[in-house]
């Protein structure tokens, strides 16, 4: 793991009431590279990351413990599973775009993944 994510996991989300702009495409990018396996989509308003498991169970365990982690954080995904795939969207719905906190809960989440394979 980078020592830019590091960073990122050591942060928590913050709330977001919403009034404040979604990042730039540019700020978005540069906050990519911190979790390089992650796309931008939707004109820098989401980022996607697909995760693949050897099995329904693994990827439904997978699952459980990245919405443990959203509770923990107050950040909730988009996420879409089945049999050995989990596809995880990230965006900040209060401001219809990108915050800091959608690359923080991705970088834990690439944590995550690393410790179920």
């Amino acid at each position: 793991m980078s020592a830019q994510a590091e960073q990122l996991i050591a942060k928590s989300c913050t709330p977001c009431r919403g009034g404040i702009p979604p990042l730039k495409p540019d700020e978005a990018e540069t906050h990519r590279h911190q979790t390089p396996d992650w796309a931008l989509l939707d004109d820098a308003h989401r980022i996607e990351r697909r995760f693949a498991f050897d099995s329904f169970a693994d990827a439904f365990k997978f699952v459980q413990r990245v919405a443990e982690l959203a509770e923990t954080e107050g950040h909730h995904p988009d996420i879409t599973f089945g049999w050995g795939y989990a596809t995880i969207s990230l965006q900040t719905h209060k401001i219809n775009g990108l915050h800091e906190n959608d690359f923080i809960l991705a970088a834990k989440i690439d944590q995550t993944a690393m410790t179920e394979h």
